[in-house]
């Protein structure tokens, strides 16, 4: 079973603020939470900060401020970046076997 970390609402924002991230994106990734019933993994969490405009550098600061270690947010990076290599692969590739 994996490590849970929590965070708070205004914590969260104040350092997304901090970083740049709008009220706007703030607000629509903490909607997207809140869907979620706030439990999302650390890959999903990573994915939305990117999506807020953060870069990998960044997002992983974030991480590390809630209390992920090195070793997860790399695990979550290259997860992020497989997923990303998986969906672009099939739309950019056709190849047929005969």
């Amino acid at each position: 079973m994996g490590v849970t970390f929590t965070v708070g609402r205004m914590e969260l924002k104040r350092v997304l603020t901090a970083l740049g991230v709008s009220e706007r994106s703030i607000d629509d990734m903490l909607a997207e939470m809140n869907r979620q019933h706030r439990h999302v993994n650390v890959v999903a969490f990573a994915g939305m900060l990117q999506k807020v405009g953060l870069d990998p550098d960044e997002a992983a600061n974030v991480l590390r401020r809630i209390g992920v270690d090195d070793v997860s947010i790399a695990s979550a990076f290259d997860t992020l970046d497989e997923e990303r290599i998986k969906g672009a692969y099939g739309k950019v590739v056709d190849l047929v076997v005969e």
